[in-house]
């Protein structure tokens, strides 16, 4: 069994509760496919790039969508009657859709297909009100609440 409790996080932690959902769907390495083989590199602190294998396929078989924290790639492989007689069939040529959650404030700025490798470029953008800021500490615009001595 593989149920973990988070109700101690809910407690002391705003803005976690998809949390459990997440975990939940990082555990199912099975729903999950395995094809095309592909790769998550971080490039740099804030740059991302997956890297799919998808020999075989035209760009006009590939579309790729994202809606909200989810990035889709799908490949749908145009039918050919063909009259070949294959005696080993190796390369796989089935359709595929593939789909990663993006973490907040993730988004895909481009992709490109080369030699059979669809890199996708994803870069993180926190906005600036997000970001962390300094407080100056100096007396003259502090505003002390008085408080009332009983």
């Amino acid at each position: 069994m593989r149920n973990y409790d988070f109700s101690p996080l809910y407690r002391s932690a705003i803005g976690f509760d998809r949390l459990n959902q997440l975990m939940d769907d990082a555990l199912r390495a099975d729903a999950q496919p395995s094809y095309p083989p592909y790769n998550i590199e971080l490039l740099n602190e804030d740059n991302y790039l997956i890297t799919m294998a998808v020999a075989g396929f035209d760009q006009s078989e590939l579309d790729i969508e994202t809606e909200g924290d989810s990035l889709k790639v799908i490949g749908r492989k145009a039918r050919v009657e063909s009259r070949n007689t294959f005696l080993h069939r190796g390369i796989a040529a089935r359709d595929f859709e593939h789909r990663f959650r993006l973490a907040d404030h993730v988004r895909v700025v481009g992709a490109k297909l080369e030699n059979g490798l669809l890199a996708i470029e994803l870069v993180r953008e926190v906005p600036e009100a997000m970001k962390p800021r300094k407080i100056a500490i100096n007396g003259d615009n502090v505003h002390v609440l008085e408080r009332k001595v009983a």
